[in-house]
């Protein structure tokens, strides 16, 4: 497979997993998302926004945020975001430094 059609696909599977997020799945937590899975939407986003930044395209992290969800977060939060028990906030804790933060500083 040429490196066209394998891009192309890549980006073909990455709207297909937004769209899944953002359309079909919006009762999925991100709380829910980062203790099972270890990333988020917001990880997502984030990815979004760093790959514009090493190809020289200025991005923040709340542009991205609004390119992903096709929303502002505030907005976002308001439509979907349900409150987290105090046990998935305390797996977030350990979730989040074990793939996010510790990730960051390597």
């Amino acid at each position: 497979m040429d490196l066209q059609t394998q891009t192309e696909l890549e980006a073909a599977a990455f709207r297909a997993l937004r769209k899944h997020l953002m359309e079909d799945r919006t009762d999925v937590q991100n709380i829910d998302l980062m203790n099972l899975g270890g990333f988020c939407r917001n990880c997502l986003s984030r990815w979004y926004q760093e790959a514009a930044n090493e190809r020289g395209i200025e991005m923040s992290k709340n542009e991205a945020r609004e390119i992903y969800y096709g929303m502002s977060m505030d907005e976002w939060k308001s439509k979907f975001q349900t409150e987290a028990s105090p046990a998935k906030q305390a797996a977030f804790e350990v979730a989040f430094k074990e793939n996010v933060t510790e990730k960051a500083g390597k």
